[in-house]
């Protein structure tokens, strides 16, 4: 009996897709048809690549008025957001238009009767698994420089979004790539680790949690494949005295709830200076409230159910225990299936929080925001920097030298000032600590899908 995964729709709890897992045979097929299609694909120019990639980017927007609806039902974003392509083309074009000055040779300073470079060549078959909150970015990340790069793709996607996997494979066969170059496999976690310790893999992409990239890393022991890992957050703002309040509680507000909260550099604290703390709770409680929950279908919805109740429950969990601790909540929303077990929960607003709550340091990765006086600067780092985590920071303040300078403080991989919750393709995406290893995107992510190899010759 050939094995299947579910998808568990969060709108109504029904079965929206069902595939076969990929058998072994199957997968030993993949990893070979890779490894022939790259070895071809390696004698390309970039710039032949990029006519393919661009052709690839111009396929999968033409979807989009497909994919919006798909992907209300797969992971609860609402329909009205209809924006995930728009980064997707931003972050794509941007990477296909810098990849050939950025895999160029770069030659080393003269030296009498010598001629030196570095060269950078691709690692071989790169193996791309991609989550479920934003599907398409995360993936479209590592997947149009690994192929720009010169490498084969093999793309597990996450359960909950597996039709995604389908659109980049639909994508690709009409953009005229070379079969088996990029391919898509339905894989189970057993599975991915084996092919991932297989040795047939030469660089792995991951985003998720920090569990499992800590089973990537022991799948991948031995190999000597190289990892790129986005894992977790718990990213903080800091609203200053000379913040621009309405600016900061527009944006804030956006990032904390935005997908349901679902957001890899989400706001998922924030601390205010005493000066102005009160008059930015007033006035982000009140936006707050604008944030309503419903069904995703519906257009006029603002915040759509999570992706699983799983995921709803820890986050209910955590706004119980903050409210048993003496923290205060704001906005007490109820929704006729806003209830244990629910993937359904409106946003929360909390106060009188405090480092020994779960809110504060544990990730939450969903509609919950608890926000805390500082005294100061110095209390604002310290606090900032009190999370095993560090994926972006945000300083919200009208003295930029005065954020560089905290930001310098702060342990992250991407500091923020006025903005927060967005990706730049232009600056590499990484993180410390226990958010991961490795960088994407920029000219720092061709380095990372490549490899470097020196050239040496004397003229004789």
């Amino acid at each position: 009996m050939t094995d299947t995964v579910k998808i568990i729709s969060p709108v109504d709890g029904s079965v929206y897709a069902e595939r076969p897992v990929a058998s072994g045979a199957e997968i030993e097929t993949a990893l070979s048809r890779a490894k022939a299609a790259r070895k071809a694909w390696g004698e390309v120019t970039v710039r032949e690549r990029a006519k393919f990639l661009e052709h690839f980017v111009d396929a999968i927007l033409l979807k989009n008025d497909e994919i919006v609806p798909e992907l209300a039902w797969q992971m609860g974003r609402p329909v009205r957001y209809k924006n995930e392509m728009r980064g997707l083309e931003e972050r794509s074009r941007h990477m296909i238009a810098i990849a050939e000055e950025s895999l160029a040779p770069s030659p080393r300073p003269d030296k009498p009767g010598f001629k030196r470079w570095i060269g950078r060549e691709p690692l071989g078959t790169v193996m791309v698994i991609a989550p479920w909150n934003y599907p398409f970015l995360t993936a479209c990340n590592s997947i149009v420089p690994a192929l720009m790069a010169g490498n084969a793709v093999i793309l597990k996607h996450a359960t909950q979004t597996l039709l995604v996997g389908e659109r980049f494979a639909e994508a690709m066969r009409a953009a005229g790539l070379p079969e088996g170059l990029f391919q898509n496999l339905v894989l189970s976690h057993a599975d991915t680790e084996r092919v991932i310790a297989s040795g047939a893999i030469d660089h792995i992409n991951f985003t998720g949690s920090v569990e499992g990239g800590r089973r990537i890393e022991r799948a991948a022991a031995g190999t000597f494949a190289s990892l790129g890992l986005e894992l977790g957050g718990k990213d903080p703002a800091y609203v200053r005295p000379d913040a621009k309040l309405d600016h900061a509680i527009e944006n804030l507000v956006d990032g904390s709830f935005f997908n349901s909260g679902q957001s890899c550099c989400g706001v998922e604290r924030i601390y205010v200076h005493s000066a102005v703390y009160d008059k930015f709770v007033e006035g982000f409680v009140a936006v707050s409230k604008g944030w309503t929950l419903g069904n995703p279908l519906d257009p006029d919805t603002v915040v759509g159910p999570m992706a699983a109740p799983k995921f709803a429950d820890l986050v209910r969990e955590q706004t119980a225990e903050a409210l048993r601790k003496g923290a205060t909540a704001h906005l007490h929303t109820r929704y006729k299936d806003d209830k244990a077990g629910s993937p359904y929960l409106a946003p929360e607003v909390l106060t009188d929080v405090n480092h020994q709550m779960a809110v504060m340091r544990e990730e939450s990765f969903g509609p919950v925001i608890g926000i805390m006086k500082v005294a100061d600067d110095d209390e604002a780092v310290t606090l900032m920097n009190d999370s095993p985590y560090g994926l972006t920071a945000s300083i919200w303040t009208d003295d930029l030298d005065a954020a560089a300078r905290i930001g310098a403080r702060v342990e992250t991989g991407t500091v923020y000032a006025n903005r927060c919750d967005y990706l730049d393709p232009a600056l590499v995406w990484t993180g410390v600590k226990e958010t991961g290893k490795g960088g994407a995107l920029s000219e720092i992510g061709y380095q990372s899908l490549t490899q470097p190899k020196s050239y040496h010759f004397k003229i004789v």
